[in-house]
């Protein structure tokens, strides 16, 4: 039990920003700080941490509260725990009597599993002192070349020969068997249990905030039949998909340096440590899993792969790099000298001459990947047209309309194919996907029989060159009708018969064509609806009315409490309605296409001037872009016009 002298103590010594950083990359916004939420995978930063009140705030989730309550909730900690983890951080003395076994069996089972994998490496570690432990453990890490300080860093350990050895220790130390066989730690048979690590060096495995979650373990016989690497179980504590073996002791420099080198194997990540190189983590010989990437992703936005010379292996984690680009982050690729791995090359070189080798080496995943792929397309048109269907697949997951444009046109370059073309081939991808993702949610869903269904008008693809065009009135609308209607059904017939909802129908059109609203508020609104609607809640009025941002606030008070006038495109004959809201699936779409019809016209606008600067320059290379583009853009003006001239038919 803590003394409230104590508890006190803690709460005024603890810094939330500096606590939270440890897990969240924090700016200063004025007088707070904010971050990208670690409860939710948001594109927009919505979390937010003030410390004169001591309290964070993460509207995408709607948690909320002061430092210990940040780590209950991220940590997965009892209130105890949060209270002794931040005594230790700030080194406050809790004077607490030892529990007993009895003690031990009480507490919650994540509690006894973390503790028995706390008692795990400890045992583990000290096993390096015995004869046995320095013979073989130590004996092994030594030849690898590691020093004692690194050793401790990573609190490396073994694992005795003989098979009960562990298992026999934590029972005497009042540990239960069930726990011990879920925390995999022992393997349990008819009429025995033995240890699943025996004669193995240990490589224990920490959560964010240091806790012993899991542990590899390396065989050092050469007995093919043995697996050379073993890991944990799934447990509850420890699941291999969400964790980055030495994400722990790599963070602060994750953070520091801006960008963080990903590997594969446990010696990988402690031999570039001990080169001075610590903002490296590895997926542990795993596939790259998303819940990797967006671990990553809460320290930097910058990952670059090591890879040794094993060109297979590199081919089949390609599926990693695209995952790694779909999250909207930036990555390089670095291939090591011929024999050489992120080990060796550690143990034999210094961290300036590596860290050099990195920045001269270092390529981006379009020319990694088509210098890779290129030599299997010599003279063979069919695979060569497959590789730039590769290429353009990993363009066209990338969620940053800007980006894609660059890689587009590197891409351009590269394989010899117009840059239009690519562009055309990337949007249709991104609406295939979008549609057979839309298609998927409304699955399973009924029509209701007494609904009408609406033909929805066709909304042409906007190109990704057109960016930031400000169209004030048009994105008012649209922000109208998702607020206001947001929640309201729209029936739509194409190739089977599906609901959507007002809100969804408008997220899907606009983000299909990476369309940003230039209004701070229109799109702090816009990303909020999509936050509520990705976690199945409803757009509420309350949600936007007593929302923190005032302008905001302002706004939704405007459209749920006045009489709302639209826009003078409702005004037109042709798109007459009597009230807004009456006949939604013929507003809604008209909305889009008004709005989509704006920025088109400006983009134009805009490259028409550029058409006359690059004729008084004579440049032809970007006239002849800019007239493409014009092309295209007249294209989809077309397909716009015929989508506001026509008409919704309601059945």
């Amino acid at each position: 039990m803590i003394d409230q002298q104590t508890v006190n103590q803690i709460f005024d010594t603890a810094d939330i920003v500096e606590v939270i950083s440890d897990f969240v990359t924090l700016k200063k916004s004025g007088a707070n700080y904010k971050g990208l939420s670690p409860f939710s995978n948001e594109k927009t930063p919505s979390f937010m941490v003030s410390p004169a009140k001591g309290i964070f705030k993460d509207f995408s989730s709607g948690k909320g509260g002061n430092v210990v309550g940040f780590l209950m909730e991220h940590e997965k900690l009892s209130y105890p725990e949060a209270l002794r983890y931040l005594a230790n951080r700030y080194n406050i003395v809790i004077e607490e009597k030892e529990l007993t076994a009895e003690e031990i069996q009480q507490k919650n089972e994540r509690e006894s599993l973390m503790a028995i994998t706390a008692f795990a490496s400890t045992y583990f570690s000290s096993q390096l002192d015995t004869d046995e432990g320095r013979a073989i453990g130590l004996g092994y890490f030594r030849n690898r070349g590691f020093r004692e300080d690194i050793l401790k860093k990573f609190v490396l350990g073994y694992s005795p020969e003989k098979r009960t050895a562990f298992s026999d220790e934590a029972g005497k130390n009042g540990y239960k068997k069930s726990y011990l066989v879920k925390t995999g730690l022992s393997i349990e048979r008819e009429d025995y249990m033995f240890d699943r690590f025996a004669g193995r060096v240990i490589f224990p495995i920490h959560s964010l905030s240091g806790n012993v979650i899991g542990f590899g373990g390396r065989t050092l016989k050469s007995d093919k039949n043995i697996a050379k690497y073993l890991n944990s179980p799934e447990s509850d504590i420890y699941h291999k998909s969400r964790v980055l073996y030495g994400l722990f002791q790599a963070k602060k420099s994750i953070v520091s340096g801006e960008g963080c080198f990903l590997v594969e194997g446990y010696t990988d990540v402690i031999s570039m440590h001990q080169a001075g190189i610590e903002n490296v983590v590895a997926s542990s010989g795993t596939a790259l899993t998303t819940d990797q990437i967006r671990l990553i992703k809460r320290f930097t936005q910058n990952i670059t792969i090591l890879y040794d010379g094993d060109e297979a292996g590199i081919k089949a984690s390609f599926r990693g790099i695209d995952m790694i680009l779909e999250e909207g982050m930036n990555v390089k690729v670095v291939m090591l000298p011929a024999g050489e791995d992120p080990d060796s090359y550690a143990q034999s070189h210094s961290s300036s001459e590596f860290l050099k080798y990195i920045q001269t080496s270092e390529k981006d995943f379009i020319s990694f990947k088509t210098e890779i792929l290129l030599a299997d397309t010599q003279h063979d048109p069919i695979k060569r047209a497959q590789l730039i269907t590769d290429i353009v697949r990993s363009v066209s997951v990338i969620p940053d309309g800007i980006m894609r444009s660059v890689f587009l046109k590197e891409s351009s370059l590269l394989l010899g194919v117009e840059e239009q073309v690519l562009y055309n081939e990337v949007n249709k991808i991104r609406r295939r996907k979008q549609e057979q993702q839309w298609r998927r949610e409304q699955s399973g869903r009924s029509l209701q029989q007494d609904q009408p269904v609406t033909t929805m008008p066709r909304q042409p693809v906007v190109p990704g060159f057109v960016e930031n065009i400000y169209s004030e009135v048009e994105e008012r609308e649209i922000i109208y009708f998702l607020l206001k209607f947001g929640n309201q059904k729209l029936h739509i017939s194409g190739e089977e018969h599906a609901e959507i909802s007002v809100a969804q129908y408008i997220i899907r059109e606009i983000q299909n064509d990476e369309l940003e609203f230039t209004n701070l508020v229109y799109n702090q609104i816009f990303e909020n609806v999509k936050e509520l609607i990705e976690r199945g809640d409803e757009v509420a009025e309350r949600y936007f009315v007593y929302h923190d941002h005032p302008g905001v606030r302002e706004l939704a008070v405007d459209i749920f409490t006045s009489r709302y006038e639209l826009s003078k495109v409702w005004k037109r004959k042709e798109a007459y309605v009597e009230l807004p809201g009456e006949n939604l699936g013929f507003e809604v779409p008209k909305t889009l296409l008004s709005y989509k019809m704006m920025v088109i016209e400006k983009a134009l606008s805009q490259l028409r001037k550029e058409l006359e600067e690059s004729e008084k320059k004579q440049d032809i290379e970007t006239l002849n872009q800019v007239i493409r583009r014009i092309q295209s853009l007249e294209g989809v003006k077309r397909e716009l016009s015929i989508g506001l001239g026509g008409r919704i038919i309601i059945r």
